[in-house]
């Protein structure tokens, strides 16, 4: 049942968006990867399982907030049973594990990752990428062996906007950029703000006024 509402979920984002993956600089590839996102939506990472190959999606896991995945039966049940997200706590006054520990024993037991690096959605319009957070640093330098795959998600921000409950129709495209990693005794900000960068480079013409 959990692969037939995986499949339902793929199948209804497909026919809203028409979403589909670009590589450039990279490609398609059955090894370990942490693919790296803009945040816009809810359907983030459900995009970037549907632009990816089969045989590839189903070793990768996306890396969601517990706050928001355990809100209700439905979100719990779809987190845990049907896209087998990595739930992690953001708040620090009520965590109970170390948000890199989980990922470090994630790629340990082979899984590729979905991350999100700004920490949470991004709500401006007048900015494209919030700042990233340090976990993408840790994870480069604690498994160096782990390629690290930038993704731009377009239209992402008018397909689930903020407050809305159903997707809107709109094509959608997932460009996979070339892959980084960190550089021997490169300072954290800099590599934060290279794989930024990185990131941003994919964006294009998908500024805000974009509909491809």
């Amino acid at each position: 049942m959990n692969e037939i509402v995986f499949r339902l979920l793929l199948g209804a984002l497909w026919l809203l968006t028409g979403v589909r993956g670009e590589w450039t600089g990279a490609a398609p590839a059955m090894r370990q990867r942490i693919y790296f996102a803009n945040h816009r939506s809810h359907a983030d990472a459900l995009l970037i399982a549907a632009a990816l190959p089969p045989a590839i999606r189903r070793t990768t896991r996306p890396v969601a907030a517990r706050d928001y995945w355990q809100r209700s039966a439905v979100r719990r049940f779809l987190a845990h049973r049907v896209i087998h997200a990595l739930l992690i706590d953001r708040d620090p006054a009520t965590r109970r594990e170390d948000p890199i520990a989980a990922m470090r024993a994630a790629l340990d037991a082979g899984a590729s990752l979905i991350l999100f690096p700004e920490g949470t959605r991004n709500d401006r319009e007048d900015e494209p990428l919030l700042p990233f957070r340090s976990g993408l640093w840790h994870l480069a330098r604690t498994r160096p062996d782990v390629e690290l795959v930038p993704c731009w998600i377009t239209n992402v921000g008018r397909i689930l906007p903020k407050g809305e409950l159903l997707p809107l129709p709109l094509l959608c495209t997932v460009r996979f950029g070339p892959a980084l990693e960190a550089e021997a005794g490169e300072a954290k900000e800099a590599f934060l703000a290279r794989a930024r960068a990185g990131l941003l480079a994919l964006r294009g013409d998908d500024g805000p006024e974009s509909t491809r």
